[in-house]
């Protein structure tokens, strides 16, 4: 392969130089706004997220825990428990009235005493330790808390899951009477985070200290999916369930994306708000911006280099005609004859050809231009330069 030109080098280096210099400059924009966008995500975006949602679940889901506190405070039911729950009639329009005045799914009381599980219509059954259903009435008994949030099928509405709110009702001594709350259809509740999760571009849950999926969009996945069984955040699961009243950050990947989470706890509920961001979603509008830029960039480079060998070639022969031609006349110069004496004697040494030099002047020129002028001088010259190449062949050169 031949050494490359001067001008092939000068296009190749303004190539190379423009190619590089774009890249670098794209490459380092498209990094320093990344980190600029993550940067934003975890010191405002998703904190401030967390804060709204947590303080919306507040106010979305904490009447029902005010209310259970309510009945559970209700000298009404307490006297009427202690009475021997004799006017069963009475304690299910009491419920029937909570149900309906603050719109809940159910309201209830079970007795401590007589094991019935009392409710709007009436009396529903008497529970038993036996029964798989009531297992979550005994294991609250052993609970020092004097409240606790439940997901369970309601055997009320054709097992229907149920966030139950459960407090106890204790009599004026403190001996516990019985168990007495509010549930809120699971469905209900998850179209509430539903909504956050629309509203704020997030995917927004709830876990317990266990790290099981308590509330989610996805009904199915309540009471079924654990955080520390899931692909990725497994691998963090065990610290996001450290936080207490700070908030913490954390990521992790999962089939290929990677996910920005931060978690806070909500001790009303003992669970914790999970708010999670597909980073590569939120870098999805940058990115695209860097492969469109880099494509414009491609166009403009390629028509920046194609301009600059039009104007190499252009100059390079303007320049290449200056050094062998005469200004004025367009004839051959000295250093053109130069060359072509040398090649026509090396023709000659080799091939033993004939070949003939014809000088030839211009009588009485310095008159013409002493007397006429060096214009009328200059027109002269042109006319017999145009003159004798009309009688000369084309291989012939003709040099002033």
């Amino acid at each position: 392969m031949g050494r490359l030109s001067i001008k092939a080098k000068l296009i190749l280096a303004l190539s190379l130089i423009l190619i590089v210099a774009f890249l670098v400059t794209n490459i380092v924009n498209y990094r320093v706004s990344k980190a600029s966008i993550r940067k934003s995500i975890v010191e405002n975006a998703l904190p401030l997220t967390r804060d709204n949602i947590y303080s919306e679940i507040q106010a979305d889901l904490l009447r029902p825990v005010f209310v259970s506190s309510l009945m559970a405070n209700d000298t009404f039911l307490k006297d009427w428990a202690l009475a021997g729950e004799s006017d069963e009639e009475s304690v299910s329009r009491y419920l029937r009235e909570i149900r309906d005045k603050y719109g809940f799914f159910t309201a209830f009381f079970v007795s401590d005493v007589t094991g019935k599980y009392y409710y709007a219509d009436g009396i529903l059954k008497t529970i038993s330790p036996e029964d798989a259903h009531d297992v979550w009435f005994y294991d609250f008994k052993k609970l020092n808390r004097d409240y606790d949030l439940v997901v369970d099928t309601n055997e009320a509405a054709d097992n229907t899951l149920t966030i139950f709110i459960n407090h106890r009702l204790k009599d004026y001594q403190g001996k516990l009477l019985g168990v007495t709350g509010v549930g809120l259809n699971l469905q209900t509740v998850s179209d509430l985070l539903a909504s956050y999760q629309k509203r704020y571009d997030r995917n927004i849950y709830l876990v317990d200290r266990n790290g099981l999926v308590k509330v989610h969009k996805d009904n199915s996945r309540v009471d079924r999916d654990n955080i520390f069984k899931q692909e990725g955040i497994s691998a963090i699961a065990g610290e996001v369930l450290k936080v207490g009243k700070e908030s913490g950050f954390f990521d992790y990947t999962e089939g290929g994306r990677h996910i920005l989470l931060t978690a806070r706890f909500i001790p009303e509920f003992n669970w914790y708000l999970l708010v999670e961001q597909d980073e590569s979603e939120a870098l999805k509008g940058i990115t695209s911006n860097f492969i469109r830029n880099l494509l414009f960039g491609a166009v403009v480079i390629l028509i920046i280099v194609a301009i600059n060998i039009l104007t190499v070639n252009r100059f390079q022969g303007e320049l290449e005609r200056l050094a062998t031609t005469d200004k004025l006349t367009g004839a051959s110069n000295r250093r053109e004859f130069d060359r072509g004496f040398e090649q026509a004697l090396y023709l000659h040494r080799r091939q033993q050809g004939p070949f003939a030099v014809v000088l030839f002047d211009i009588d009485s020129f310095k008159r013409v231009n002493d007397e006429l002028g060096h214009l009328v001088g200059d027109r002269i010259l042109k006319e017999v330069v145009a003159l004798t190449t009309s009688c000369i062949r084309k291989n012939d050169m003709l040099v002033r």
